[in-house]
């Protein structure tokens, strides 16, 4: 590992298993960012309780050039656990940064409302009435929630316009307060 690795740990006694397992799992981050340039951990016990036991958090603060990424995980009552978790967010936020830096960021689609204008159920679709009264069409397969079968003219949803061979469509279409 070539990254400067620094185990801090408070209110239990430091194990060469822990410090082996931050060291594995700090080893790991390099695979996704090939220009770690420091991680820092933490692991502090809190006192045991009555009814929980142990009690751990971690703290793990991880530098990349331009970033730095700090996660902290608490109260897991495995430290093994609570070093998995917060390692496993490390990464996540590693693998977004390098993405951000190659311009792979996703684009989260807008999502649109409208009313149920009109439904052929032997047909398996529909038309929605947008905001800005036009008519997009949807598929059964269109459908997140609640099933196609369950849809009335009138409902209130939400979508995301899309294209598609026959021109715009709606697709991912919800009613009753669940997201496209």
């Amino acid at each position: 590992m070539k990254i400067p690795l620094v185990v801090a740990v408070r209110g239990f006694e430091h194990s060469e298993a822990l410090e082996a397992a931050v060291r594995e799992h700090a080893r790991k981050l390099e695979l996704f960012h090939s220009n770690v340039t420091s991680c820092r951990v933490h692991v502090e016990q809190f006192g045991k309780h009555h009814h929980q036991g142990r009690q751990f958090t971690v703290r793990i603060d991880v530098r990349v050039p331009g970033k730095e990424i700090v996660v902290s995980r608490d109260h897991h009552e495995d430290v093994y656990v609570a070093l998995r978790d917060a390692f496993d967010s490390a990464r996540r936020q590693i693998e977004d940064t390098v993405r951000e830096h190659r311009g792979q960021v996703k684009v989260h689609e807008d999502v649109h409302e409208g009313k149920i204008a009109r439904l052929l159920p032997d047909e398996g679709y529909g038309f929605i009435s947008t905001e800005d009264d036009r008519e997009l069409y949807f598929s059964r397969e269109n459908v997140v929630h609640p099933l196609f079968e369950h849809l009335e003219v009138g409902m209130s949803v939400r979508f995301i316009e899309d294209v598609g061979a026959e021109g715009p469509q709606a697709k991912r279409v919800s009613a009753g307060g669940h997201e496209g």
